[in-house]
């Protein structure tokens, strides 16, 4: 069982969450990647860009945060932040 979790924080408190949980036999990044579309889509968000730093970020720590920057529309929170929780 493969499962994310993925989190909007604003001013250091947790506003919504959700986890995802993935059973397909399908590579990581696949499952990583396609449960950050179901976050955003749980989310009404559009889908954040990977910058260098969160690649490095998720790669490091399992865990990674989408600022401002990493989104092309304004944004109502200050970070959206996933984070692998069980792996198979």
């Amino acid at each position: 069982m493969f499962r994310l979790w993925g989190k909007i924080w604003k001013d250091n408190r947790m506003l919504r969450d959700v986890v995802i949980c993935d059973d397909s036999e399908d590579t990581r990044t696949h499952k990583v990647l396609r449960a950050l579309e179901q976050v955003c889509l749980k989310f009404d968000l559009s889908q954040p860009i990977w910058l260098d730093s969160c690649i490095r970020e998720f790669k490091r720590s399992s865990k990674t945060r989408f600022r401002q920057d990493s989104f092309i529309e304004e944004i109502g929170f200050d970070f959206l932040e996933i984070q692998v929780v069980e792996e198979d």
